[in-house]
This record gives structure tokens, sequence and C-alpha cells, in this order.
């Protein structure tokens, strides 16, 4: 018997201070984010697992709304997450305690309230010992993930549990226990790198060569705001068939939605990929990933009146549907050219023709 079921994960989820203005309504006195989704989200809802970086917290009112260099979001983010269909939020990044140990209690139950699964931070002991595994169409997924820092904030003594930090013995541990508690398949994020950096460093290959080695499937990568390329990791494994297992990694899908602008900042990538399971008549199970596929996306920026408006474009479909005139003709030229280029660059590992 044999199931299948599908991917789709996505970049940096950022909250600058321009972004907001424009989508506050002073009468309802509430922020409505979903025009941001309005032209993905019929892409997302095809997902089963779909799965965001969220690089602010969500805090709060009263403990401020602000942008760089310490983000907090409003509560309505969440909300626009959940319309757009994701289902998981990544919460280990180097912002995760912009609003110090009370940020990350909060946004865990902002999120959790919606109906969001965070996963890579904690707001207590017992919290961090819970397992992220989630079950569609009979494949069971686990997610883990990690962060090199928080900013120089330092985790508070007494709760380095709320945050899990890149260490290769604790990755190596927590891949055991998912697989133990029945994991068909692993997925690790890795808030790693370097800010702005298209091409993944030594490090970042090494790190994540270690990581699938000890038993992940899929590595989504983050942190450098730009998209870096992705590539198969073959690793030995005594327990594959002829000794040998592939694992995926994407080293960076950049920036989903922000105000960053130019030199690659304002692009990201939405993955997609198929996880099939299959099971023995002898009860052995065996589940793969496969059929890569990326869609580049653009967040445009427009001026209206005294503030900005903000729309993530998935570039082919928009391009494709040019008669709609939605965007003028500099607008088409940039995602024509944005779309050749980040089409050949994601490949630069895995292909000897994409330069």
């Amino acid at each position: 018997m044999t199931t299948e079921a599908e991917l789709l994960a996505v970049g940096d989820i950022m909250v600058h201070s321009p972004q907001l203005p424009g989508y506050y309504d002073a009468v309802a006195k509430s922020y409505d984010f979903t025009p941001w989704f309005r032209m993905v989200k019929p892409i997302l809802s095809q997902g089963d697992w779909v799965v965001a970086n969220l690089e602010t917290p969500i805090a709060g009112a009263d403990l401020k709304y602000s942008g760089y260099p310490r983000f907090n979001a409003p509560n309505a983010l969440a909300d626009a997450l959940v319309d757009a269909g994701f289902g998981l939020v990544s919460t280990a990044n180097n912002h995760a305690l912009d609003r110090g140990y009370a940020g990350v209690q909060r946004t865990l139950n902002n999120v959790r309230a919606v109906g969001l699964i965070p996963f890579g931070t904690s707001e207590s002991l017992y919290d961090s010992q819970r397992l992220v595994i989630v079950e569609k169409n009979g494949i069971k997924l686990g997610f883990l993930s990690y962060t090199y820092g928080t900013n120089g904030i330092p985790i508070p003594e007494g709760k380095e549990y709320s945050v899990n930090l890149i260490s290769l013995p604790k990755i190596q541990g927590d891949i055991a226990k998912l697989k133990a508690a029945g994991a068909d398949a692993i997925a690790v994020s890795l808030h790693f790198g370097v800010e702005y950096q298209r091409m993944p460093n030594d490090e970042q290959k090494t790190l994540a060569r270690s990581v699938i080695e000890a038993g992940a499937d899929i590595i989504l990568g983050s942190h450098p705001h730009v998209i870096q390329p992705y590539e198969t990791i073959e690793v030995d494994d005594p327990e594959a068939e002829g000794g040998k297992r592939e694992g995926f990694v994407i080293y960076s899908m950049g920036n989903f939605i922000s105000n960053q602008k130019e030199e690659w900042k304002d692009v990201g990538v939405i993955l997609h990929l198929k996880l099939t399971k299959t099971v023995w008549p002898d009860g052995r199970t065996d589940t793969v990933w496969s059929d890569v596929e990326t869609t580049p996306t653009w967040v445009n920026q427009r001026v209206a009146g005294e503030t900005k408006r903000y729309t993530i474009v998935p570039l082919e479909q928009a391009l494709a549907d040019k008669a709609s005139k939605e965007w003028t003709s500099a607008e088409y030229a940039k995602m024509n050219s944005y779309l050749n280029a980040i089409s050949l660059h994601l490949k630069r590992l895995s292909s000897p023709d994409a330069g």
C-alpha cells in the first residue's frame, strides 16, 4: 500500500515597521495582513504540511509593536498565516528573544490559539519535551527547529529550554526520539549561515550533512534573507536499501514577506516536496521524498498615499496571467528577470549547467 502527501515550506515571515500602517483599521482598531498572501493562498492550499519560519515574536500590543532590530508583530499576523494556509511555524531563530522570555511564551500561546503548530521554542521544560509529529494521509512527519543564536540576547538562566540552539548532539538525540515515537520522516529547520550571502558556506554544508547522517530527511534553511540553492546529500545508512540514503537540503528559502528590497532580499521561494510511504506485506514501511518543485516569489511594494502596500507575487503564475494587467510593464519585466535568475540559482549546487 502506498500513500502520498505534500510538504510546502517558505522562508522568513518578517514584519518591519513600514508594513504596519497600511493594514490598520482605525475604526475597528485592528490589523488585517491577509492581503499580503492573496496571490499565494491558492498555492499554499495545495499542501498537506505547510511551514513557515516565523521571524518575529507575536507578543501583544502592551510590549509595543516594532520592526528591526527587535521585532514584535500584532496577533493579526497569526490569523493571516492560518488564513493563507499555513499549519506549522518554526520559531527558533535569532529574533526569538526580541521580547524576552515573555515574548517566547506569548508567541507560543498566540499561534497555538489560532491553530498553528509551533516548533523550536518552548514555554516550559515540560513543553520542550513535546514531540511535533503531524500525520497526513497516513504519513507521520516529524519537525525540529534550531538557531545559531539569539542576537546576543542571553537565554534566561534556568530556561535554557526556551530556544533550541544548534547543537549536533541535541539534534541527534531529538531525531532519535522522533524516530522512536514513530515518525516516518523528519524535517529539520536550521537557522544558519551568513546574512545576504547567496551561497552556503562550508559550515552550513558540514552541518547539513551531519544532520542528514543523524537521520533527518529534509533540511529547511533560513537566516540569510536571500535564496540559497538546494541539493541532495547522499549518506551511508546501513538500514537503507543499498546502504545509502538521500537527504534534501535547501540552505535558505529567502524572505517570504518583509520590507527589505533589492539585492535579492525581496524574493523567496515556496518549496514543494512529495513524500511517499509504502507499507510492505511483511509490515515494513519505507518513506521517501521526491518531486522537488519550487515556486519563486517576489514581494511587490507600492506606495499608496502615505502608506506602503505589499503583495507576495508567485512569479510564474503572475507572468502567465499578464492579460490581467495587474502590474506595470516595468514590474512584469522585473518579475521575468527575477524568475529566470532564481530558477537557475536554486540549482547551482545540483546542476553543472546552472552557472
